[in-house]
């Protein structure tokens, strides 16, 4: 199997559907990763939102947001996965590198550091 890489997946479930519905959608992404050997890191859901644009006529969707390192061969596959899938509108996948994952790693400890509050204090001087 390839070297393992950190990722970040957003998509969006169509908000038309129900619970039930939108759930398995979630387990149904949630579950071909951890099959095809993904450590999940942390699975968000955001819930419904409004989209910035119409898609496919929906107005809305269901947001959800996943961190998870897995090989290459299984992105390309569940790329494909999802572009089959009705009920997914859309997604979009981040490859982490060194910088995003130590930003990462400080975001979970509440320890990233804020650089804007120096510009903010000289701007109100």
């Amino acid at each position: 199997m390839d070297k393992t890489n950190f990722y970040e997946l957003t998509y969006i479930v169509k908000s038309v559907l129900d619970e039930s519905e939108i759930k398995a959608a979630v387990e149904k992404v949630t579950n071909y990763l951890t099959e095809n050997g993904a450590k999940i890191d942390e699975v968000d859901e955001w819930g419904n939102r409004e989209l910035a644009y119409e898609i496919e006529g929906m107005h809305s969707g269901y947001f959800v947001n996943m961190y998870f390192e897995v090989a290459g061969e299984v992105m390309v596959q569940l790329e494909r996965v999802l572009n089959l899938d009705d009920n997914v509108i859309r997604f979009l996948f981040l490859k982490y590198d060194s910088k995003m994952m130590r930003h990462r790693e400080l975001a979970k400890k509440g320890e990233v550091p804020d650089i804007f509050i120096v510009e903010e204090e000289e701007e109100n001087s």
